[in-house]
């Protein structure tokens, strides 16, 4: 039905960034809201930034005035750019878009497969 594929993920010291990206295929009539949630060793996953159709963003606050969530509706990706990272911020870091699906004809949450960043001090 829908597949979302992540990128990006990987090694990187205090203080830098990555950006991942997150594309979506299938059969998709319509993408509503698009996220990235993250999920450490031993915590539960957690919502880290979240985008509606219109543009609109939420984030959490650990990662608010450093990580920037955007999306491109044209190629149904969305990206988050992760500046300033610190060593809490490493996690397996999975992409959540709730899509309209054509065949069949319905509204799901879909996940990623996860993608690995770790922060080192």
């Amino acid at each position: 039905q829908v597949q979302l594929v992540e990128s990006g993920g990987g090694l990187v010291q205090a203080g830098g960034s990555l950006r991942l990206s997150c594309a979506a295929s299938g059969s998709i009539f319509s993408i509503n809201a698009m996220g990235w949630y993250r999920q450490a060793p031993g915590k539960q996953r957690e919502l880290v930034a979240a985008i509606t159709g219109e543009g609109s963003t939420n984030y959490a606050d650990s990662v608010k005035g450093r990580f920037t969530i955007s999306r491109d509706n044209a190629k149904n990706t969305v990206y988050l750019q992760m500046n300033s990272l610190k060593p809490e911020d490493t996690a397996v870091y999975y992409c959540n878009a709730n899509v309209r699906t054509v065949v069949p004809w319905r509204l799901g949450d879909y996940w990623g497969q996860g993608t690995q960043v770790t922060v080192s001090s």
